[in-house]
């Protein structure tokens, strides 16, 4: 059986630790409480874990003046707090913070432990939560990099995509091919998860709006759509054409060319002037030869179509050496 610790389990255990420590230190009653808030406020982005602390900073602090008027009103009585929560939890949520529910329940159950409502039980409860939403953005601040494995996705994508315009180029050269198609389901696998990891490098930074990563599997998965619309096209295809060797010459080009950069204005120039030679060539003589020239123009069409995803890839608000990086194929 596989064991394995994640970086989210380390800090988890560690701020846990932490805030425990740093609340029986300050001689805070119900200290162990900062622990369960730290617990709850680790996510695994920043964002997330800053708009979490903050609903749950907010929904512990307005859980004090909520039991004073409950508790010292009414009376201290399991009763009243379901009560209580009839109209707390409705005002979290009017208010955006129902993420901080389970947390100010924490708080109301020590007003309700401890029948009586002061301000030393409110100073005590406010530095219970301080100290334990305070650990874990803290402790939420590290984020390991992922460009690393956003970069792996980026060369198994387009490692795929290379054997795929490989197999293409071997059923119109050949008419054959044993190929299971693997790479297809793969391909629409990596592409989800490489666009989820990317998104979530934008919410690990406070600054940063948008993702080039994010931009560039996007724009992998409009091409693999073309891709897939490509393969009954080429299975379509039974005769040999010289139109069809020269498609094929031209795939096997450009398969060779898929790489991050952004050279598609190159072939779409070639793109163009091979539909000018299939023009100026003779008119197909039987219909099975109509039927395949037909099919290759569709090709070459949808070709063209992939090369503009490519060549509109966003290089505006890239730094020089990100722009570079991603202005091919």
């Amino acid at each position: 059986m596989k064991f394995s610790i994640g970086y989210r389990t380390i800090k988890t255990a560690a701020g846990t630790a932490a805030s425990i420590l740093i609340a029986q230190q300050l001689g805070l009653h119900n200290f162990a409480s900062a622990g369960i808030l730290t617990i709850l406020c680790i996510q695994v982005t920043k964002r997330r874990s800053l708009r979490t602390a903050w609903d749950r900073f907010l929904a512990c602090v307005l859980a004090m003046p909520f039991s004073a008027i409950f508790f010292e009103g009414i009376a201290y009585h399991p009763i009243v707090i379901g009560l209580m929560l009839l109209f707390f939890i409705p005002t979290l949520v009017m208010l955006r913070a129902k993420d901080g529910v389970v947390t100010s329940s924490v708080i109301i159950l020590h007003i309700y432990m401890a029948h009586k409502i002061s301000w030393a039980n409110f100073s005590n409860e406010l530095g219970v939560i301080t100290v334990g939403i305070g650990v874990a953005l803290l402790i939420n601040l590290y984020m390991p990099s992922v460009d690393n494995k956003l970069k792996d996705y980026q060369r198994k994508i387009e490692g795929n995509f290379k054997i795929i315009f490989a197999e293409l180029v071997r059923y119109l050269r050949t008419g054959d091919s044993n190929w299971d198609g693997k790479e297809i389901t793969e391909s629409a696998r990596l592409l989800d998860e490489a666009k989820m990891l990317a998104l979530i490098d934008v919410e690990n930074h406070f600054l940063r709006e948008e993702n080039i990563y994010f931009h560039y599997f996007k724009m992998r998965e409009k091409q693999f759509e073309i891709i897939e619309r490509v393969l009954p096209i080429v299975t379509s295809i039974t005769n040999t054409v010289k139109q069809g060797k020269m498609v094929a010459d031209f795939l096997e080009e450009l398969s060779v060319n898929i790489h991050p950069g952004n050279t598609a204005y190159i072939y779409i120039d070639k793109l163009s002037e091979m539909k000018k030679e299939f023009e100026e060539m003779e008119l197909p003589k039987t219909r099975e030869e109509f039927e395949t020239r037909a099919a290759l123009l569709q090709l070459v069409n949808e070709m063209n179509d992939y090369l503009i995803i490519k060549s509109s890839l966003k290089t505006k608000k890239m730094k020089v050496n990100e722009r570079k990086q991603f202005e091919g194929n």
